[in-house]
């Protein structure tokens, strides 16, 4: 049987123009990216807010887990959506993970004692289930709506939303305290916050139809996936799931040497950005504290970081996220991950060695380092680690493969979070860290060079390997496929 005539839905999934039912996805999807990083990242400010507010002083196991309990629960969320994703379908769980994530945002505000650290630690764990989740789906569903020549920045744009997510802490955190408003209720309203955009697309995502691909490639119900697709695009096609569908399991698939060294590649690489951007960010209130003159304490002190963490985030990293979507699919991913990575490196590496810098009186040459650093993370790495995944495995692994290194991401943040609140208490301290910083930078762009492949404008089957999956399966039955 020939597909000559028989691929009229993926080529109009790949071919069609960029439209209205992109954007859609992209702001259903989206919202949710805004809501994960406010939550992740808001954690820094609420450490710094709880003790001003009458809690006792935390040790420094305390803060640590405060600040990184999130991202390991992450790491379990992105795995265990990943593998629903694939099991029961994109449709039947998404919108679950950011009804989890509102449940853990609201129980961190409100059902929060003073003083009760590890109770705030428990419900830290449940929001973190929630935004492992999206990590997991939302890339994988926004790519398997996207065209070819726009997937990197429809991915990208969905990823982005990290960046207003990551700018609104800072200033909605300011706002409050500027407010006059009692910091006993201030640190309740910035963990509840998180909880209203998620809320606000929960019902978008549950009514989203199942996507085409997976109709058509994993459960092989090829008159769905063209139902599917004319009903949420209004565009008429057709389809034959008889030279369509992926037969092989999904446990041979993963066996297989190609997603093994694939997946080392995304998730490795998420690891090592990871950790460098997470420690930074969420621990921004505390590394920016060596700005701040000694004699500049209490809520001062944190008004002063947090406006220093506004200007570094909006300043530097936003623009690199947003440069980065909307070049992706002329530059290329491999070529923007290399160059994040590289950049990530110098700019560690100079404020680890001229530690004088980490100091009130080199304000200005210290941002302006650091300020690149965030720049090239997200005009690099943080951007590319995302669009890769589900773009470089097949649909019936594709949700696995994305929860898996979304997953090996947390793991790095989670480490380097936890781990990064020791180092900078011990004899190591700042300079030494960024040191570590930049090797691991280092690492990523070995990584990069080695282990990944470049996916630009390139059809989702062909750059996925699902083609060559395909052409085996009908191989084996005598089929011919062109």
């Amino acid at each position: 049987m020939s597909k000559d005539t028989k691929e009229d839905l993926i080529k109009s999934i790949n071919e069609t123009e960029t439209s209205g039912f992109h954007y859609k996805t992209w702001l259903i999807s989206g919202l949710g990216f805004f809501t994960d990083a406010y939550d992740l990242f808001i954690i820094g400010v609420v450490t710094s807010l709880l003790v001003l507010a009458g809690w006792g002083k935390f040790s420094t196991l305390e803060t640590s887990l405060l600040d990184s309990t999130a991202l390991l629960s992450a790491v379990i969320g992105a795995l265990i959506f990943g593998r629903l994703l694939d099991k029961m379908g994109r449709k039947a769980i998404y919108g679950l993970e950011l009804i989890i994530l509102v449940i853990g945002a609201l129980g961190s505000a409100f059902l929060t004692p003073v003083n009760g650290v590890y109770i705030l630690i428990a419900w830290r764990f449940i929001l973190g289930i929630g935004i492992g989740g999206d990590y997991a789906t939302s890339s994988t569903i926004m790519a398997e709506y996207s065209n070819t020549g726009s997937r990197g920045k429809l991915v990208g744009m969905v990823f982005s939303m990290q960046s207003l997510g990551l700018l609104a802490g800072p200033l909605i955190s300011l706002g409050l305290i500027f407010s006059g408003i009692p910091l006993d209720i201030i640190w309740k309203l910035l963990l509840a916050f998180g909880a209203i955009p998620a809320l606000a697309v929960v019902y978008y995502r549950r009514k989203m139809p199942e996507t085409p691909r997976y109709l058509l490639r994993v459960k092989g119900d090829a008159k769905a996936a063209s139902d599917n697709w004319q009903k949420y695009t209004g565009i008429s096609t057709m389809a034959d799931a008889s030279t369509e569908t992926v037969r092989e399991s999904w446990v041979s698939i993963i066996k297989q040497k190609r997603f093994l060294l694939t997946l080392l590649g995304t998730a490795g690489s998420w690891f090592l950005m990871d950790w460098a951007l997470y420690g930074n960010s969420i621990m921004s209130n505390s590394m920016l504290s060596v700005l701040v003159p000694s004699t500049v304490t209490g809520l001062s002190k944190l008004i002063t970081t947090t406006e220093y963490s506004a200007l570094v985030f909006g300043v530097a990293a936003l623009p690199g996220y947003w440069l980065a979507t909307f070049t992706i699919d002329r530059i290329g991913r491999k070529p923007i991950q290399m160059i994040g990575f590289t950049a990530m490196a110098v700019s560690f590496g100079i404020l680890g060695i001229f530690h004088q810098l980490l100091s009130a009186t080199y304000v200005s040459e210290f941002l302006v380092v650091y300020g690149l650093s965030y720049f090239f993370i997200e005009f690099g790495p943080n951007v590319t680690t995302f669009i890769y995944p589900p773009e470089v495995f097949p649909t019936k692994v594709r949700g696995l493969g994305s929860g898996a290194s979304a997953a090996g991401g947390k793991t790095g943040a989670f480490l380097g979070t936890f781990l990064n609140v020791i180092i900078v208490a011990s004899s190591i301290g700042e300079s030494g860290l960024f040191l570590i910083l930049a090797f691991l930078s280092v690492m990523g762009l070995i990584f990069t060079v080695v282990l990944l492949p470049e996916p630009k404008r390139l059809d989702l089957d062909e750059i996925s390997g699902e083609n060559k999956l395909l052409e085996g399966e009908a191989s084996s039955r005598g089929v011919k496929t062109n």
